[in-house]
């Protein structure tokens, strides 16, 4: 049974995600947050585990922060081993086109997709949830490229009032027959339960589309 999903939209570590995340911390039992600043690795990483550190601090947590800012870290027998003995591990926000390139087919991303089907918690924010999915939007014009796929054939929009229209309604209409998008308001979340049940939780919504028309949690796999 896989563990927790969360995909959330954004404004994270804030008054507004705390539903969110004592969700997680409860359900998970962990007493400390893996985090991964990997997609911020051009935009002071440091201060997404700052954030982090304070933010879960109040809910009792203590975090550690994954010193994965390029490829040759993925790699890393004591990085590997952190992320094999976590509880919850949490994706920060920046490139997703960077995160994706540090991680897919490393022995960091195969032990996160290992614990994971073995009940560790993921969740990711922002770009870090958008990458979680194959396909995965592409911030850049809102096509779609490839995703890392923890969960395949869906995709995920994050912080979605950052969006214009145009762009949103663009990647709608491009995704392939069949392939649900999920759009994730800031300081909301997409969750899936062990179970494979949807929800959401925050303060926004998290509407789904499929075939150019909104459709339900239930289309998501």
């Amino acid at each position: 049974m896989t563990g927790w999903l969360a995909l959330v939209g954004g404004h994270e570590w804030t008054e507004g995600c705390r539903p969110i995340d004592e969700l997680l911390l409860k359900e998970t039992g962990a007493k400390e947050v893996l985090i991964v600043p990997t997609a911020a690795a051009y935009e002071h990483p440091q201060r997404t585990v700052d954030a982090a550190t304070d933010y879960f601090g109040a809910l009792g947590a203590k975090v550690k922060g994954l010193d994965v800012l390029g490829r040759p870290a993925a790699s890393d027998k004591a990085n590997v081993k952190a992320m094999k003995n976590a509880s919850l591990v949490y994706f920060g926000d920046g490139s997703p086109l960077h995160l994706r390139s540090v991680l897919k087919d490393t022995p960091l991303w195969d032990a996160l997709v290992a614990a994971w089907n073995d009940g560790t918690a993921v969740a990711g924010t922002g770009a870090g949830a958008m990458v979680l999915g194959d396909p995965m939007v592409d911030p850049r014009g809102g096509a779609f490229t490839l995703g890392l796929g923890l969960v395949p054939s869906m995709a995920a929009m994050t912080k979605t009032s950052d969006w214009h229209h145009e762009t949103k309604r663009r990647t709608i209409q491009l995704a392939t027959k069949g392939l649900p998008v999920v759009a994730v308001d800031d300081a909301t979340a997409a969750l899936r339960s062990p179970k494979g049940e949807w929800s959401v939780v925050g303060v926004g919504s998290a509407t789904v589309y499929c075939n150019g028309d909104e459709a339900t949690l239930e289309q998501l796999p």
